[in-house]
């Protein structure tokens, strides 16, 4: 969460999108922003409970798929509302699995189960396969750029790996996007730092409301 936020905060200082992928350590479960962490408690057992810089409802981290896009506030994807940019975000993940061989489609509506839990029910552009979400977002626009947080509950039958590989394809065919590996600096992962030690990794931030 903290390397996100600082991708968010910096994205003034690139000029292309960073698309970042990464998984947890231990099963966990993270919650949007505006939840309250009581309600968050009694929705789910997964601990440690972190709280995101994005919206959004309460997702699993047991053995799904993370990612993250920053876009600079110069991006196409910037200027688009968020409903748009959902929408392409799922496509994008739609096409990589198809390329792979499965077969999803994108919610027309919206299913209500669990009020606050992202992965109980769906709403309109979710990712579904055989009726059921496997994959889910969350924005944050800020005057620096825009933040797209996402999980991916993922088919059995596939890798993490060729998943990956066809996320990038599909972003060069579609789009003509030129991936380069990239490391933060040095100077920013120290914000990295102090964010997960004074914020992420705080009872205070996440029981903030």
């Amino acid at each position: 969460m903290a390397f996100d936020e600082t991708l968010l905060a910096a994205a003034h200082a690139f000029d292309h999108s960073i698309l970042r992928f990464y998984s947890w350590t231990e099963p966990a479960a993270s919650f949007g922003y505006f939840q309250r962490v009581a309600e968050v408690e009694k929705a789910t057992l997964l601990r440690p409970l972190v709280r995101r810089p994005t919206g959004g409802g309460i997702v699993p981290h047991n053995g799904d798929w993370t990612y993250s896009l920053a876009i600079p506030a110069t991006g196409s994807w910037y200027r688009m509302s968020a409903r748009e940019s959902y929408h392409l975000m799922h496509g994008w993940i739609q096409a990589a699995f198809q390329a792979l061989g499965i077969s999803t489609e994108l919610a027309p509506c919206c299913r209500k189960e669990a009020p606050g839990q992202c992965f109980a029910g769906y709403e309109k552009d979710d990712l579904l396969l055989g009726g059921r979400k496997i994959a889910g977002a969350a924005q944050r626009r800020t005057q620096h750029g825009l933040l797209i947080q996402g999980s991916v509950q993922p088919p059995m039958n596939i890798s993490r790996s060729d998943w990956e590989r066809s996320m990038i394809d599909i972003a060069h065919q579609r789009w003509g996007t030129l991936w380069e590996s990239w490391s933060l600096p040095e100077s920013w992962l120290d914000r990295v730092s102090e964010l997960s030690a004074a914020k992420y990794q705080s009872t205070a931030y996440t029981r903030k409301r």
